[in-house]
């Protein structure tokens, strides 16, 4: 199925991460995404996997998309003048996989010169992005990567060998363009170091969030509304070290008429929330699943307007915009949830979980 009729609900979402850190093949994201087939129309699949390159894990894995070979040249340039690059190779990709017009994919495992650390590597990947023509950084984090492109998730997976990788989290998402053109950069995960985000909805506060986000050094080059979440956490997560909780209630804050309904410590919270943080309200109907090394967490629109579910099997924790989904790859479940408007639902590797609760003691949300 191949076409342009707008369907409101769609997009499919799918994450799993193995709490106890074993890694795995992509049989069981690839299952899942291909039992939401209905929510996508083959105009973009992808794949994001955490744990994939222990060979490589303290260097940056830099995914790029190359529109030509011969810009290949360029980037090299660029990376050898601002990086040691310790390997680079093409990524190896299937050519009878069922998509169409691919570009060319390479990957870096690089080092900054002069022990320069992540911003460093956000502003080079903002260089390549805004001014080297037909070069598209679409993953930079360590010992992950994002695989994806035109087509449906399950030829993508194809397309990408992805059956050859074993991470301990995957997330998956199949794409349904509603206002935004489908091609290779602008299907998703999209990410930034090691945030990886799928999304389905629309963001009508696209011109706000991308312009607050200019302002502090992150540019969206790929002409869809989610590059800017992967920002968002960025700024907000990593580098102003704000916890899940709080950024979920930036993203998707209370009505005004919600607050003012609080108790007086709540009220000035969320208060002083809504005004700092106004630019990155995210309005619209809307769902993301994040991933970053050690937690995935999935949260919606304050009025929940698209639909997410979590759920649990032992070792195993998933998001998914379906529970059919989760159901085709784990048929019998210990615990099945579906969070609130507003209300993140995480999943982290159990010691990430030892060191959060140690370090949430003295909480702001009681």
């Amino acid at each position: 199925m191949r076409g342009f009729e707008k369907v409101h609900d769609a997009c499919g979402l799918f994450g799993v991460i193995d709490r106890s850190g074993s890694r795995f093949d992509s049989d069981m994201v690839v299952t899942a995404m291909k039992n939401m087939k209905v929510r996508g129309n083959g105009l973009g699949g992808g794949f994001a996997a955490y744990g994939i390159y222990p060979d490589f894990k303290d260097y940056y894995a830099l995914h790029v998309m190359l529109e030509t070979p011969e810009v290949r040249k360029d980037v090299e340039s660029f990376l050898e003048k601002n990086f040691d690059v310790v390997n680079a190779e093409e990524i190896p990709t299937n050519s009878e996989a069922n998509v169409f017009r691919p570009p060319v994919f390479w990957r870096y495992f690089v080092m900054p010169k002069n022990d320069e650390g992540d911003d460093y590597v956000v502003s080079k990947v903002m260089e390549i992005n805004t001014k080297i023509d037909g070069a598209y950084v679409i993953s930079s984090g360590k010992n992950m990567g994002v695989f994806k492109g035109v087509g449906f998730p399950e030829d993508i997976a194809e397309f990408f060998l992805l059956h050859e990788y074993r991470g301990y989290m995957w997330i998956g998402h199949s794409r349904f363009p509603t206002n935004t053109p489908g091609w290779w950069g602008g299907a998703h995960p999209f990410n930034i170091l090691d945030w990886s985000v799928v999304h389905n909805g629309e963001i009508s506060s696209y011109g706000t969030n991308k312009r607050y986000l200019e302002m502090r050094g992150y540019f969206c080059t790929l002409l869809t509304d989610t590059e800017v979440m992967a920002y968002a956490v960025d700024l907000l997560m990593r580098k102003q070290g704000l916890p899940i909780e709080i950024v979920a209630k930036i993203l998707a804050p209370p009505m005004w008429d919600q607050i003012g309904r609080m108790d007086e410590k709540s009220k000035k919270i969320y208060t002083a929330l809504r005004i700092t943080y106004a630019p990155l309200l995210i309005n619209g109907p809307w769902t993301i699943i994040v991933a970053r090394h050690g937690e995935m967490f999935g949260i919606t629109d304050r009025i929940r307007l698209r639909p997410i579910t979590s759920g649990e099997k032992g070792d195993l924790f998933f998001v998914s915009s379906e529970e059919a989904a989760i159901r085709a790859v784990c048929g019998e479940l210990d615990r099945v949830y579906t969070p609130m408007g507003g209300e993140p639902v995480v999943g982290r590797l159990y010691k990430f979980e030892k060191a959060e609760r140690r370090s949430q003691r003295g909480e702001v949300f009681a």
